[in-house]
C-alpha cells in the first residue's frame, strides 16, 4: 500500500485532478470581475462619475487589446449608453457573473464528489482484496468487526478528502489571495490589516488543532475497539450466558463508554474554544475596515466605492479561509486515519494476487502425487504441531490418517488444505509448490472440510454450491435498458479500479458437480445429499416453508393427487386414524377452536390475529352468534383448571410444553385477573380483559388438553359460525384469509398443512414420523421429490447458518465439499457432533460413492475411529507430531505397535 494518502491520491487521480485545478484556475477570472463591478457601480452610474450632465453617456462594453508585435487592435467598439442604461447594464452583468460563479461552482463541486466516491470505491475494493489475500494466520489475530467498521466507516472521510485534495487549497486558496489582492490594489492599509489577520488564523489556528486531531485519533481507536468488543459479546454470547458472566461484560461496556465520553468532552471543549478563537478573529476585521476606512473615507483618501468594495470583498474572504483551515484539519485528521489503516492492512507476506486471478483456460484435473517433504508446522506460540515429516499420497489412493488428539494429524490435513502454512518444508504437486498454485487449482481440484465450519447469509442453496462459483460462466439476459445501465456501472467500475465481473450472472459450474445446467442440477446434487444423510432433514425444511406457487406450479398443481394417494396409502396400511382431515361441515377436534372457526389461513403479515379480531366484521359475527359469551366461558375455565394445575410448577417443567394457550410466565397475570373477574359474568369484564380470556379459547384442542370443555352443541355452533364467516365475508377481509379447499392449494400454508388437508391426531405415537416417511416416498413415486427437495433448499440458513443445528452445519459442509467432484478430498475429522455409529455410516457411503463408475479421487481422512481405516488403502498414525506408523489395515493391526493399541 502506498503509505501516504497524498502520493494514493494523486497516483491514482492524476489526470482528473489537473483538469479540476484548470477548471478552477479559469473560474477565477469572473470571480475576480465580480469584486471590482460593484466598485464601477457605485463611482459610475450611483454616484454620477463620467455623467456630469443629464445627456451624457459612456462606452459600455469595448472590446480592445494591445497586443505585442501588432499594437492595438479594437476587437469591439461597444454600446453607448447613458446614466440609468449603464446602471442596468452593469447590474446585469453583475448577475451573470454572480450566475456563471455558480455554475462553475456547481462544476467543481459535482466532479469533485464524483471523483471522491470513485475513490472511496476504488479504496474499500482495494482493503477487501487485501482481506482476501491476507495469509491464514493473521486472522487469528484480528477482530472481524473492527476490519469492517475500518472498511465501512473510517475510510468513509478519505472518499470526501479526494475530491478536496488537491482543487481545494487552489479554488479556497485562490479565492482569498484574489480577495486580499483586490482589497490591497484598493488600499494598501486596508490590504496589509487583512493580510495580518489571515496570517494570524493561518499560523495559530492549525498548530491549536493539533490537539484536536490527537483526541480524534484516540476517539478513532476506543470506537473501534468497542465495536470489536460488541462483535465478541455477540458471538460469544453462548458462553457468557453459560458462565454468567453478563455483568462483567456490562462493566467493560460501561468502562470503555466511559472512556469514549471523556475523549468526546474533551474534544468538544478544544474545538469550540478554537471556533470561538477563529470567529473573533473573523469579527474584529470588519471592525477595523469600518473604523479606519471610515476615517480614510472621510479624509478623502479612499472613496465610497473603493470602501464598499473593499468590505464586498472581504465578506468572500473569511469564507474561503475557515474552509482551507478546515481542509488542512481534515486533511491531517484523514492522513492519521489513513496510516491507521495502513498499519492495519500492510500485512506481510500477503498473497500474490496472481494465485487468485481468473484462469484463461479450462482447468484439467491433477494427475501427480501430492509430495509432502520434511514437514514442520508450529501454532502461535511456537510449539511444534508437526515435526519434518515426508510422505507421498498417490492419485486415486485412499489414506486413512488416525491419532490420538493433539497427535499432530488435524494439523497435517490442515496443512494439505492449505489452512496452515509450512514453516519449513514443502507440499507440492507435480513439482510445484501447493502454496503457489493458483486457487483455482486448488480451490476446484483439491476439496478440503473440517468440523469447523462457516455459511453466508443466504439460502440453504446457495450455500451448498458455494464451492462450484468460480467465475461468471453464462451472462445474464439483459433487456436493452438494463443492458445500457450495466454498461454505465461496468464504465463507473473500471474508472474506480474494480473489476466488471456481473454478480447477476450465472456462476454455478454445473459441469463440476456433474450436471449439465440448472435443470439437472439437483438430480447430481441427492445422491451426495443422501450420503451425508442430510436429504431428509432438508425434506423436513421444506414441509414447514410455505411454497411459492408461481415457481413451484408443477408440486402446486398436483396437490390434489397427494393428498389422495396419502389418503389412499394411509388406508392400505390401515392408517386412516393418524390424520382427521377438514371438512367445512364438521368440526376438526385436532384442530384448534380458531383454525376451526376460520377454516383457513391467514396472508401474513397483512393479517394476523390482532387485526382479524379487531375487524368490524369479525366482531359483529361474535355478537350474532353469541360466541363471545360461549368462548369467554370456555376460557375462563381453561384459565381456571391451568392456574390451578401449574401454578406451583417450576417455569422449566416439561407440562408447560403442553400448554399452547399460556407459558409459564402468564401464570401470575392470570392468577391475578381470575380474582378481578369473581362475577365470572362477561358483561363486567372489560374489553382488554374479554380479549385476554376468549384468546385462550382458541389456542384449545381437546385431545391434547383434555380438561373436557368442548361440547357437541358448541362444536356445531362454531361450525355453523364458520359457515356465516365464509357467506358474508366482505372483499378486504376475502383476499387475505384463503379458505380451505380440497381441490385447491393453500399458498400461505405450509407444504405439510397441504398435503395433509387435515391435522395429526395427538394420540397416534411418533404419528408424525410415519407421516413425513411415506410422503417422502409419496414424493419420490410421482416425480415431485426434487420439487420438494428445492423449496427446502430455499431455506434462510441464517447468520453464520446459525438457523441449522451444528449436526446439519457439519453435514451440509461436507456435502459442499463433496459436490466439487475434486481430485483430492481432504476430511479433517468433519463430524464430531454426530455419533461414531452415524459417523462411520457416512464415512463408508463417501467413499463408497466416491469410487464409484471407475472414478477413484485421491481421499484423506483423519478419523475418530481408528477401526473404520480398513477400508482405505493405507494408514498414517501420527502421535505428538511425528509420523510413527505407515501402511495398511492388515499389516499395521498385526504388528505390534500403536496402531494396534488404538484398535483394542
Amino acid at each position: 500500500m502506498e503509505k501516504s494518502l497524498a502520493r494514493y491520491i494523486w497516483s491514482n487521480t492524476r489526470r482528473q485532478q489537473l483538469w479540476i485545478l484548470a477548471v478552477v484556475a479559469v473560474s477565477m477570472v469572473p470571480y475576480f470581475l465580480s469584486f471590482d463591478l460593484p466598485k464601477q457601480i457605485v463611482n459610475g452610474p450611483i454616484q454620477g462619475d463620467g455623467f456630469e450632465n443629464a445627456n451624457a453617456t459612456q462606452t459600455f462594453m469595448h472590446l480592445a487589446y494591445d497586443i505585442p508585435l501588432i499594437g492595438h487592435v479594437d476587437f469591439f467598439e461597444g454600446f453607448q449608453l447613458n446614466r440609468l442604461q449603464m446602471l442596468m447594464a452593469l447590474s446585469l452583468v453583475f448577475l451573470a457573473l454572480v450566475v456563471l460563479n455558480g455554475l462553475f461552482k456547481f462544476y467543481i463541486n459535482t466532479y469533485k464528489g464524483r471523483l471522491g466516491e470513485r475513490m472511496l470505491r476504488r479504496i474499500r475494493f482495494q482493503l477487501i482484496d487485501r482481506v482476501l489475500r491476507f495469509p491464514p494466520v493473521h486472522f487469528k489475530r484480528v477482530k472481524s468487526a473492527e476490519i469492517a467498521t475500518m472498511i465501512k466507516d473510517e475510510v468513509e472521510p478519505m472518499g470526501g478528502f479526494t475530491g478536496d485534495a488537491f482543487v481545494s487549497p487552489a479554488l479556497l486558496g485562490g479565492q482569498a489571495l484574489t480577495a486580499l489582492a483586490f482589497i490591497i490594489i484598493q488600499n494598501f492599509w486596508l490590504g496589509m490589516i487583512a493580510a495580518a489577520i489571515v496570517g494570524v488564523q493561518a499560523v495559530v489556528i492549525p498548530r491549536m488543532r493539533k490537539r484536536l486531531l490527537e483526541l480524534g485519533r484516540q476517539r478513532q481507536l476506543t470506537a473501534r475497539e468497542l465495536s470489536g468488543r460488541v462483535g465478541e459479546i455477540v458471538e460469544g454470547i453462548g458462553t457468557i450466558h453459560g458462565n454468567d458472566t453478563s455483568n462483567l461484560e456490562r462493566a467493560d461496556i460501561a468502562t470503555r463508554l466511559g472512556l469514549i465520553f471523556s475523549i468526546r468532552y474533551d474534544l468538544y471543549q478544544w474545538k469550540f474554544l478554537v471556533k470561538f478563537l477563529n470567529n473573533f478573529l473573523a469579527q474584529v476585521t470588519p471592525f477595523l475596515f469600518y473604523a479606519i476606512g471610515g476615517y480614510l473615507a472621510l479624509q478623502g483618501r479612499l472613496d465610497i466605492g473603493q470602501l464598499v468594495a473593499v468590505i464586498s470583498a472581504y465578506k468572500d474572504l473569511p469564507g474561503p479561509l475557515k474552509e482551507l483551515i478546515d481542509w488542512d484539519q481534515m486533511r491531517q485528521d484523514v492522513q492519521v486515519k489513513y496510516q491507521q489503516v495502513y498499519e492495519q492492512f500492510n500485512v506481510e507476506p500477503l498473497i500474490d494476487g496472481r494465485i487468485q486471478e481468473i484462469p484463461a483456460e479450462a482447468i484439467g484435473p491433477l494427475t501427480a502425487a501430492l509430495v509432502v517433504s520434511n514437514l514442520t508446522l508450529s501454532d502461535d506460540s511456537g510449539a511444534r504441531l508437526v515435526d519434518h515429516v515426508s510422505v507421498e499420497i498417490r492419485p486415486n489412493e485412499t489414506v486413512a490418517i488416525v491419532g490420538p488428539n493433539g497427535s499432530g494429524a488435524e494439523a497435517f490435513a490442515e496443512a494439505l488444505g492449505r489452512i496452515v502454512w509450512p514453516d519449513s518444508g514443502r507440499i507440492s504437486i507435480d513439482g510445484r509448490d501447493l502454496l503457489e498454485l493458483p486457487e483455482s487449482i486448488t480451490g476446484r481440484r483439491i476439496s478440503y472440510a473440517s468440523a469447523d465450519t462457516y455459511f453466508f447469509h443466504g439460502t440453504l442453496r446457495d450455500n451448498l454450491l458455494y464451492g462450484l462459483k468460480h467465475a461468471p460462466l453464462t451472462d445474464p439476459n439483459y433487456e436493452d435498458q438494463a443492458a445500457q445501465e450495466f454498461k454505465w456501472h461496468a464504465a463507473e467500475a473500471l474508472k474506480a479500479g474494480n473489476p466488471t465481473l456481473d454478480l447477476n450472472s450465472d456462476w454455478v459450474d454445473y459441469n463440476a458437480a456433474g450436471a449439465t445446467g440448472p435443470d439437472d442440477l439437483l438430480t447430481a446434487i441427492r445422491p451426495v445429499l443422501d450420503a451425508v444423510l442430510i436429504s431428509q432433514d432438508i425434506l423436513d425444511l421444506a414441509l414447514r416453508s410455505t411454497v411459492d406457487t408461481t415457481v413451484h406450479v408443477a408440486l402446486a398443481g398436483r396437490i390434489v393427487d397427494l393428498r389422495r394417494s396419502l389418503r389412499e396409502r394411509m388406508k392400505d396400511e390401515s392408517l386412516d386414524a393418524i390424520v382427521v382431515p377438514f371438512d367445512f361441515d364438521n368440526y376438526n377436534s385436532q384442530a384448534t377452536v380458531g383454525e376451526n372457526l376460520l377454516f383457513g389461513t391467514m396472508k401474513r403479515p397483512m393479517m394476523n390475529n390482532r387485526k382479524l379480531a379487531a375487524h368490524p366484521y369479525f366482531q359483529q359475527l361474535f355478537r350474532d352468534t353469541g360466541l363471545s359469551n360461549d368462548l369467554y366461558a370456555m376460557g375462563l375455565e381453561i384459565a381456571e383448571n391451568a392456574v390451578e394445575l401449574f401454578h406451583d410448577l417450576p417455569p422449566d417443567h416439561p407440562f408447560f410444553q403442553q400448554l399452547t394457550f399460556m407459558t409459564a410466565d402468564d401464570i401470575p397475570t392470570y392468577q391475578a385477573l381470575l380474582q378481578k373477574l369473581q362475577s365470572r359474568r362477561f358483561e363486567d369484564a372489560s374489553i382488554d380483559e374479554r380479549s385476554m380470556i376468549i384468546r385462550l379459547s382458541f389456542a384449545y384442542i381437546e385431545p391434547r388438553h383434555r380438561f373436557g370443555l368442548l361440547s357437541d352443541e358448541l362444536m356445531a355452533k362454531i361450525v355453523s359460525a364458520r359457515k356465516q364467516f365464509h357467506e358474508h365475508i366482505p372483499d378486504d377481509l376475502a383476499v387475505l384469509i384463503e379458505r380451505y379447499d380440497p381441490e385447491r392449494f393453500t399458498s400461505s400454508a405450509t407444504l405439510m398443512d397441504n398435503v395433509l388437508f387435515g391435522r395429526i391426531a395427538y394420540q397416534q405415537a411418533d404419528a408424525s414420523d410415519r407421516i413425513r416417511t411415506i410422503m417422502s416416498e409419496l414424493f419420490d413415486a410421482l416425480d415431485l421429490y426434487d420439487d420438494v427437495l428445492s423449496i427446502g433448499l430455499e431455506f434462510d440458513v441464517g447468520s453464520g447458518g446459525k438457523r441449522l443445528t451444528m449436526v446439519q452445519r457439519q453435514k451440509l459442509n461436507l456435502a459442499r465439499a463433496l459436490l466439487k467432484r475434486s481430485d483430492y478430498f481432504i476430511f479433517n475429522r468433519p463430524l464430531p457432533a454426530l455419533d461414531q455409529r452415524v459417523q462411520d455410516q457416512i464415512i463408508r457411503k463417501v467413499v463408497q460413492d466416491l469410487h464409484e463408475e471407475g472414478k477413484r479421487p485421491a481421499i484423506i481422512w483423519v478419523l475418530s475411529n481408528a477401526r473404520l481405516a480398513e477400508i482405505f488403502d493405507r494408514i498414517l498414525l501420527f502421535n505428538r507430531g511425528d509420523l510413527v506408523e505407515a501402511g495398511n489395515y492388515p499389516e499395521l493391526s498385526e504388528k505390534n505397535g500403536m496402531f494396534k493399541e488404538l484398535l483394542s
